[in-house]
């Protein structure tokens, strides 16, 4: 079934943005966008891929994440809905357009598509670093609520990979803290336990990959998916079964994941008329920045239009800033990362390009759009007692 119109990011109000800043606030005792209740001592656990629809359908593989689901409306990832884009909202509390993370990939300030995952950028069939030619912190300027938090005096802590260390992307979304480098779910844990026992204020940050990543080979709900969502749902309640009296466990997700069968995709890299007087394509094949050549924008509009159907919403970039999908956009350089042609997926439609991105193009979870299974990730909340 095919969502009737987009779901637009609830920027400002109950997205992705909001939600540190919201904590931080509550962490001084203060009223905040989100309602949180006060906490002298908070962490927060991002488990990546873990949409809300996807945790109701599943509920009873994770009971303790589900025994916090409540009346109130879930949060909003923001566009487009994939992890570079919701860490960069999440760290800066700042809506996409503001940060200028736009995507897995888009055309950089030196004219290259950026991969903002890994940082790289692709020249003569191999990947090249991009850190010092385009600094993470130059690309996303912004200053990050995190740094902000640890210069006002609360132990502010990273807790994630130890291969995401010192990353383009950790750079550019989540400087500012204490990075405590993990290996698996048990010093995962034992981190964030071990957080909450410092002295207050304290606000950790911990994510969890393995979810998304299962989700993309195997798809979400499958089973390898939904005995992973097992494992998280008993690690969130270790985490919780040692909050102190002042502590507060949030759960969150930066999206939703749907599966693009082999069947409803569309090869941007053999299908001649999508090809058509296009200079290059960014993004992830649930949402696309398409940039064209010179002259060519309008042309390209109309092909990706009557070619994709009602199987995209497809937008000139102007139309897609006015009707909100990133977000007040705040510089001319941050407009010029944006496609000519702005594409979200709709049903379970994806554009891939299996030769320029080959691994991505055999995923079967994919996420990126604007439809509610991949907007909307829960905002769950457990206390002690």
């Amino acid at each position: 079934m095919l969502d009737s119109a987009p779901v637009l990011p609830a920027y400002g109000r109950r997205s992705l943005a909001e939600l540190v800043p919201s904590l931080l606030t509550a962490l001084n005792g203060g009223a905040n966008p989100l309602g949180i209740e006060p906490a002298r001592r908070i962490c927060l656990l991002l488990v990546d891929g873990l949409g809300a629809h996807q945790l109701a359908a599943h509920a009873a593989e994770a009971p303790f994440l589900s025994s916090l689901l409540g009346p109130g409306d879930p949060l909003t990832a923001g566009f487009p809905s994939s992890t570079p884009v919701s860490l960069s909202s999440l760290g800066t509390g700042a809506p996409p357009g503001a940060h200028g993370m736009l995507g897995v990939s888009f055309e950089a300030d030196h004219g290259e598509l950026l991969d903002t995952l890994r940082w790289t950028t692709r020249r003569d069939g191999r990947s090249v670093d991009q850190r010092e030619a385009l600094p993470p912190e130059t690309v996303q300027p912004l200053d990050t609520a995190l740094a902000g938090a640890a210069a006002g005096g609360v132990d502010v802590r990273v807790v994630s990979s130890a291969v995401f260390e010192g990353s383009g992307l950790t750079r550019a979304a989540l400087r500012g803290g204490q990075y405590r480098g993990v290996h698996a779910l048990g010093d995962l844990a034992a981190e964030l336990v071990t957080a909450l026992a410092a002295p207050a204020p304290v606000f950790c940050y911990g994510y969890h990959a393995h979810l998304d990543a299962l989700g993309h080979v195997y798809g979400p709900g499958s089973l390898p998916w939904r005995l992973e969502l097992a494992v998280v749902d008993r690690v969130a309640a270790l985490v919780a079964e040692g909050l102190p009296p002042d502590g507060l466990l949030v759960v969150t997700a930066d999206h939703g994941m749907v599966t693009v069968p082999a069947e409803a995709r569309l090869d941007a890299d053999t299908d001649d008329e999508l090809r058509a007087g296009v200079r290059l394509i960014g993004g992830d094949p649930r949402s696309r920045h398409v940039y064209a050549e010179p002259g060519a924008a309008a042309d390209v509009l109309a092909t990706w239009t009557a070619r994709l159907g009602e199987r995209a919403w497809v937008l000139p970039r102007e139309r897609a800033i006015a009707e909100g999908w990133f977000g007040p956009v705040g510089s001319d350089q941050v407009r010029a990362r944006i496609g000519d042609v702005v594409v979200a997926a709709r049903g379970t439609t994806g554009v891939t390009r299996s030769r320029a991105e080959p691994f991505l193009t055999r995923l079967i979870g994919q996420h990126g759009s604007l439809t509610a299974t991949e907007q909307h990730i829960p905002l769950l909340q457990a206390r002690r007692g």
